[in-house]
């Protein structure tokens, strides 16, 4: 629902202008002695109440309505308020609001109707609305005791309320200059509110889809005037957007270059110094269940600490069960969204499918801790019991014999059969439940090439599941037959790409496990420039005929997997563990140089093999190619036999 969340944001920051609009007020002077000068005295003689009726104010594309509204303190007359607030005039607002001065304005009901796009329509209604010290149109303090809102007219229905509403410090010029008044864009930033806090926020859709909010806080909210304001790029964003997902096709060039435009331009005139949200929750009812979706803590911030972070994550629907502790993103870049969207408000620009990848943000680190996954598993019937009778056939006697034939007693009569044994519950079978735990997680990038990160650390510890899990997976899919009923596992995955030299720079790629061991690669590929982005050809395609391998660094360290190996294939093969690891070895030393052809390279990894798995600790194996072009993808898939790469290869192994 983009356009309602975005107009309800706009209509509370848009509540506080209009509020100020809507009450010009002098500033209030403290009573004064008989001591005071007279001129004094007469401005202290001079403060009133003014109340005004039936209010209207139109402002940008909503208007506002307010039944009453009550000056207090106010130096202005009844005539003189009606005449500031009067629509059309042809002084701007926040020229007007300068003047407004008052010790408080209460509006018992102020409502808000923004039309649009198309029959949309949002209505927001804020109760018990009060300003207290207004001086030169800045409030001290502003309060309303909840609201009430309604999107209708458009598929994008619903309601929701929000309960007690709080801001200090709101700049009603500076608020009604961005909203309506045109920039550049590049001016000073404009504080609007130094500090706003809104309680219990709930939201429906008539799907029954319901968002709650215990407490949403912001601070340092304002931002930078640009062309046509802030109202004419919001109705500019709304308008393109609802018409480009009903017509799911792209846009005209110069509808494109307008919808373009007033995003950059929103993107970089909004200012927030930090955005908090507590206690949210997200609840549905759908083909799979009742799902819940619940965080203690949501937050924003800018400057040297920017970043988003998400606690205590939770979702819930049926035997799924997720739990995250915490999620945080830093350094966030919107620089690569902006260049994009600058682009592309240009008409004479060509778009093309590359732009929305384009779009993405540059991001630095993304952490995870405490991950926790409960995912169903497959049902099992429950066993018959082999003692239960079977269960009666629908019409059968209750008196018949087990052979359905009932016993006759002398008088003819059919003798009274026991009753047959009754047949006990089965027992439900439960849904087994598959456990799924990350300890900590951390993602990091590099800079951006059309949308691509050019570098990136994966990084995962703590992976813990049951080792059935992999059954039937390549290489690992073996480990639960070694007796592993539980994996742990840490994983690393560091990669860069030079474009300059057209290489990727396998820096680490690593995966261990507890009680196993672990496996690393090291290496250099080639091959790889630009057109790896941008070309129609799959990639992995693209690869197979220009990338090439021109160093790989392998090493395979054993902490446990071997003994587990040896014992279970000797338990298979009825030998003793030792017979079966001399066999091992024999075929290491004399059998991999014979498969592998024989060569200088070929009888090293032999030997370095067959003195692993005498005692096994560390396996090293180094390769490069002779070309400085490298080993072709292609060649790997094209050799006829091991030998016809170990020829190309410079090769050096040995045990530890």
């Amino acid at each position: 629902m983009s356009h309602p969340k975005g107009r309800a944001r706009l209509a509370r920051a848009a509540r506080a202008g209009s509020l100020a609009c809507a009450l010009a007020l002098p500033l209030s002077l403290s009573p004064g002695s008989s001591l005071l000068p007279v001129a004094a005295q007469e401005a202290a003689s001079a403060v009133q109440d003014v109340t005004l009726t039936d209010v209207v104010l139109p402002l940008g594309g909503a208007e506002f309505r307010a039944p009453k509204v009550t000056v207090s303190g106010t130096r202005l007359s009844k005539d003189e308020l009606a005449a500031l607030l009067r629509p059309g005039a042809a002084e701007t607002w926040p020229a007007r609001l300068a003047r407004l001065e008052a010790a408080s304005i209460t509006i018992p009901v102020l409502v808000s109707e923004h039309p649009g796009p198309g029959p949309l329509r949002q209505t927001v209604t804020y109760r018990e609305v009060t300003a207290r010290d207004v001086r030169a149109g800045r409030i001290a303090e502003l309060t309303a005791a909840g609201a009430a809102v309604s999107v209708s007219g458009g598929p994008e229905k619903g309601s929701g309320t929000y309960g007690q509403i709080r801001a200090n410090d709101v700049d009603l010029v500076a608020l009604t200059r961005l909203y309506g008044v045109p920039g550049d864009g590049k001016g000073t930033v404009q504080r609007v509110y130094a500090g706003i806090q809104v309680a219990d926020v709930v939201y429906t859709d008539p799907s029954g889809t319901t968002m709650r909010i215990a407490e949403l806080q912001g601070r340092d909210l304002g931002g930078r005037q640009i062309p046509g304001g802030f109202g004419g790029a919001l109705d500019a964003l709304a308008v393109g957007l609802s018409r480009l997902e009903a017509e799911a096709e792209a846009l005209p060039p110069a509808e494109r270059a307008k919808l373009a435009g007033a995003g950059a331009d929103l993107m970089e005139a909004v200012s927030v110094g930090a955005l908090e949200a507590r206690g949210l929750s997200l609840s549905e009812t759908g083909p799979q269940g009742a799902l819940l979706i619940e965080a203690e803590r949501l937050a924003y911030a800018t400057g040297p600490e920017a970043g988003l972070s998400l606690d205590g994550l939770a979702f819930t629907q049926g035997p799924t069960r997720a739990r995250l502790g915490r999620l945080a993103l830093s350094g966030i870049s919107l620089a690569p969204t902006l260049a994009t969207l600058r682009r592309l408000a240009d008409p004479a620009a060509a778009a093309d499918a590359d732009d929305a990848r384009r779009m993405m943000p540059a991001l630095g680190t993304l952490t995870l801790k405490a991950l926790s996954l409960d995912l169903p598993g497959s049902e099992t019937p429950p066993a018959a019991d082999p003692l239960a009778a079977p269960a009666p056939k629908p019409g059968a006697r209750s008196d018949a014999k087990p052979d359905g034939k009932a016993e006759i007693r002398p008088d003819g009569k059919a003798a009274p059969q026991a009753a047959p044994r009754p047949v006990p519950p089965q027992p439900v079978a439960s849904q087994p439940v598959t456990h799924v735990a990350l300890r900590d997680a951390a993602l990091s990038f590099g800079p951006l090439k059309d949308g691509v990160p050019t570098a990136g650390r994966l990084s995962l510890s703590g992976l813990v599941m049951p080792a059935s899990t992999v059954t039937g997976a390549p290489v690992i899919g073996a480990l639960p037959g070694y007796g592993y009923r539980d994996l742990d596992l840490d994983l690393v995955a560091d990669l860069a790409w030079d474009e300059g030299r057209r290489e990727v720079a396998l820096r680490e790629v690593a995966l261990s496990g507890r009680e196993m061991g672990a496996v690393r690669l090291t290496g250099t590929l080639g091959g790889i420039g630009p057109e790896i982005f941008s070309s129609g050809m799959p990639a992995s395609d693209l690869l197979m005929f220009t990338a090439s391998a021109k160093t790989l660094d392998l090493t395979v360290e054993n902490t446990g997997l071997f003994e587990r190996f040896i014992a279970t294939q000797s338990k298979a093969l009825s030998l003793k563990p030792e017979e079966l690891r001399q066999e091992y070895v024999s075929a290491s030393q004399f059998g991999v140089p014979i498969i592998l052809g024989g060569s200088a390279g070929a009888r090293a990894i032999g030997t370095a093999m067959g003195q692993f798995v005498q005692k096994p600790g560390r396996l090293v194996l180094k390769a490069r190619a002779r070309d400085a072009a490298g080993l072709g993808f292609a060649d790997f898939a094209l050799a006829r036999s091991p030998a016809a790469i170990l020829d190309r290869v410079e090769v050096e192994a040995k045990a530890e």
